[in-house]
């Protein structure tokens, strides 16, 4: 069932990942930058008019009321909410430990200089709506930047066939303390967060998952406004030892397969044993699951195998693809933490499944894909602040280095900036 791959190709590997991410197709980008230009002039009367296109509701207030999220809350199941909120108590408590302090240095003559860490003043999230509804991301997104101190937390999700608001969602996002909610899917939504319309005031930064329009949609925005990041197809690679359980291998690979037939699931062993007795675990656990028929595109398509002679041969296969989800099904798997290099999250054990980090662990679940965790890291606190420098010379400051300063200045011909400090000196 998995295909067979060497550990000695890594840029075949690289090259069969990266395949799956393919360019956004130019008709779509057409599209949206359409949808974003009509927002951007007409405003709520064009969101109204694509959300009525797109999700066959007619809107009268994009905004939801107090009342309706209240109301849409509490029908949402108890233990499940009480679950979120032992959720959100574990993310708070990792997060809070990302928040970091400005500083201040002091030199001679009256110098001195600084950095601020400032949180952005508004962030935009976006919550999918149609056949998934994903309200831990609602708690992955607005923990976050709560605790980073931004102001306004605004999010924003397509409306419901009925046009309701998901219960599930309204409660995540109670919990999380998301201030404002607008029934709002797609390109559209993103072009009024990017934009602002009447009824939405535009923010600093977008984050949250959506389909390829979404995705474009933040592409385009992107210099107006911040956004999280363009998320490939989900992945998770497992790095596991003769003594790892095949019935949990298999099953945190199936994890991933079902997110979407691009997903791709990759054990990583030196156990030629446990990569047979992990295919015929596949192929008993697969034919049990509601979202078979996608976990066979996925495993079909996706599913690798990857025999090797070392646990240090395991580990530097995983970080030639830079995994999203890395776990390490090893015996003392801290000791083989040092040698990961690139991986957006790694779960450490035989019991860490990917599924406690998405949901409850406490780090963020919301990960580089498609190797750009070479890169790049998780969303967190850092994702929801700026950092502004400032600084300051004395009248003696100036005097002991501002012909230093001129001289630069002068060697780039940039006569004003030179006559800036002149003018001081002269005085």
């Amino acid at each position: 069932m998995l295909k067979r791959m060497c550990a000695s190709d890594t840029q075949q590997l690289a090259a069969y990942l990266e395949s799956r991410t393919e360019d956004i197709d130019c008709d779509i980008i057409a599209k949206v930058s359409t949808i974003l230009q009509d927002v951007k002039t007409r405003k709520d009367e064009a969101v109204k008019d694509y959300t009525q296109r797109f999700d066959g509701i007619v809107m009268d207030e994009l905004r939801v009321a107090r009342e309706e999220v209240e109301t849409a809350a509490a029908r949402a199941d108890t233990f499940f909410v009480e679950s979120m909120k032992k959720a959100k108590e574990n993310i708070a408590y990792y997060h809070n430990a990302q928040k970091q302090n400005g500083y201040l240095l002091q030199k001679e003559l009256g110098i001195y200089l600084g950095q601020r860490v400032l949180p952005l003043d508004s962030v935009g999230i976006y919550v999918p709506g149609g056949r998934a509804q994903y309200p831990s991301s609602v708690l992955m997104n607005a923990i976050p930047a709560r605790i980073a101190g931004v102001k306004r937390i605004v999010m924003i999700t397509p409306p419901a066939k009925d046009g309701s608001l998901h219960p599930n969602i309204a409660a995540a996002a109670r919990i999380a303390g998301v201030d404002e909610i607008y029934k709002v899917g797609g390109a559209q939504g993103i072009a009024a967060l990017a934009y602002g319309t009447q009824s939405i005031a535009s923010v600093d930064k977008i984050v949250g998952p959506g389909n390829v329009y979404v995705a474009a949609a933040k592409k385009l925005v992107f210099g107006k406004v911040d956004i999280d990041m363009i998320a490939g197809p989900s992945e998770i690679l497992v790095i596991a030892d003769a003594g790892a359980p095949a019935k949990s291998v298999a099953a945190d690979l199936l994890s991933q397969a079902e997110h979407d037939p691009m997903a791709s699931a990759i054990l990583v062993t030196t156990s030629e044993a446990l990569i047979t007795a992990v295919e015929e675990e596949l192929e008993k656990q697969t034919a049990l699951l509601p979202k078979k028929e996608i976990v066979e595109q996925s495993l079909q398509a996706y599913g690798t195998a990857i025999l090797c002679e070392s646990m240090e041969e395991c580990l530097a296969v995983s970080n030639a693809v830079a995994p999203e989800h890395l776990e390490l099904m090893v015996e003392n798997a801290m000791e083989y933490l040092g040698m990961v290099r690139h991986a957006g999250s790694v779960f450490l054990g035989y019991h860490t499944c990917e599924s406690v980090g998405d949901y409850f662990g406490g780090c963020n679940h919301v990960l580089p894909t498609s190797g750009t965790a070479r890169f790049s890291s998780a969303l967190g606190v850092d994702s929801f602040v700026k950092k502004s420098s400032y600084l300051h010379y004395s009248a003696q400051a100036l005097q002991a280095y501002g012909a230093n300063i001129i001289e630069m200045a002068e060697q780039e011909e940039l006569q004003a900036h030179a006559n800036a400090v002149k003018v001081r000196l002269k005085s």
